[in-house]
């Protein structure tokens, strides 16, 4: 099994050690360092089958600066690095950020691509505005590796998403009861761009919703996944997995 996206950093001590008892029975995990406070940590984390990201999250984005950036753009060639983000649009949080965050967003971008790796994206708001505006950035701007991160099945999302070749990784949402439009899309989606995640420590999957997330636990999304596509727990693993190596080259 791969998980995707965790944040490993935000884990206390005693999940930490649990997360990375657990690290055997996965293929590889990607931990993402969101601001320049975590960068340094996250990159102490990757380590066997765990890999980083670097970058900016959106509700961070008014850090950006030319030091955030030259910073930004060193820790992105470190070793371990198998991508740039997560960036995107989040008007739930931090509307009023709006400008700076298209700019985190562009600058991020254009690293990714300068470096080859892909670009994990990240989009929240109250009434859909966040999922509209970031559909018309990816088509507008056509990024050449992209992930839709914890992808909630907009569909303006979905349409710009399989328009620009973009990945779609599902999280704990995707186990929920009452979310068989999130299924559905799903079913609709290429297979060789399908992904699973955990969001780690957030976005618990049944039956595990209301307690803080871990990376194992992706085992849970991938088994609801192989349930919706109408394959077996091993057919979704090996799919998938097979994705991620090919998306962040791993063995690279």
């Amino acid at each position: 099994m791969t998980d995707t996206h965790a944040h490993l950093d935000f884990l206390d001590p005693k999940e930490l050690e649990e997360a990375q008892a657990h690290l055997p029975e996965l293929k590889a995990v990607l931990t993402l360092g969101v601001d320049p406070t975590r960068w340094e940590r996250t990159l102490a984390l990757a380590q066997g089958n765990v890999y980083a990201t670097v970058g900016l999250h959106p509700t961070s984005a008014h850090l950006l600066s030319p030091e955030v950036e030259e910073a930004l753009r060193h820790y992105a060639r470190h070793p371990r690095v198998r991508a740039i983000g997560e960036t995107g649009l989040d008007y739930h949080w931090t509307p009023e950020t709006r400008p700076a965050q298209l700019r985190a967003l562009d600058f991020q971008a254009a690293l990714a691509e300068a470096l080859d790796l892909p670009l994990i994206l990240h989009v929240r708001s109250k009434d859909g505005r966040a999922e509209e505006e970031l559909a018309g950035w990816i088509l507008q701007n056509r990024p050449k590796k992209a992930v839709l991160h914890a992808f909630s099945g907009h569909p303006a999302l979905e349409r710009a998403g399989l328009e620009a070749g973009a990945y779609f990784s599902f999280a704990g949402p995707l186990t929920y009861k009452k979310n068989e439009a999130l299924r559905e899309a799903a079913r609709r989606l290429p297979r060789k761009r399908l992904l699973v995640e955990t969001d780690s420590p957030f976005l618990p999957p049944e039956p595990f919703r209301g307690q803080r997330n871990r990376p194992h636990w992706v085992r849970h999304t991938l088994a609801r996944l192989a349930e919706t596509l109408g394959v077996s727990f091993e057919e979704a693993e090996a799919l998938t997995d097979k994705n991620a190596e090919g998306l962040f080259r791993w063995s690279a």
